[in-house]
């Protein structure tokens, strides 16, 4: 009998509107574009940077409040330099800050555009 393998996984976060997160993604986090489902006006895409692939998805705005939305933690080398990129792109919150943890972690976190939470971290 074969085993399953699993090979990947690409969390699908929320959007209202797919276009100003793919923008928000590459030109502020430094993803780059892989896919959208329409060029114009795109509905779902994928942005990827090194080996994490994410999915966008529209979600209406009337039913926003239903919608739950995720806490992505990535698993980082280099975390001191890619705070400091990020810091430059100005897309921290007021309480942003990098730091170690009790759990054997140097990390930080936001929240992106629609309120997806995303950590970024390194272990000790």
């Amino acid at each position: 009998m074969k085993i399953p393998i699993f090979k990947d996984v690409h969390p699908t976060l929320p959007s209202q509107d797919v276009s100003s997160s793919i923008d928000y993604y590459v030109n502020e986090l430094g993803f780059d574009l892989e896919f959208q489902d329409n060029p114009s006006d795109p509905t779902y895409a994928g942005v990827r940077r090194g080996n994490v692939e994410l999915h966008l998805q529209w979600h209406d705005p009337k039913e926003w409040t239903a919608v739950e939305r995720p806490m992505l933690r990535f698993l980082i080398d280099e975390i001191d330099a890619l705070f400091a990129e990020y810091q430059k792109q100005n897309v921290f919150h007021l309480n942003t800050e990098l730091r170690n943890t009790a759990w054997g972690t140097r990390e930080f976190a936001f929240y992106d555009l629609y309120g997806n939470g995303l950590t970024f971290y390194e272990e000790l």
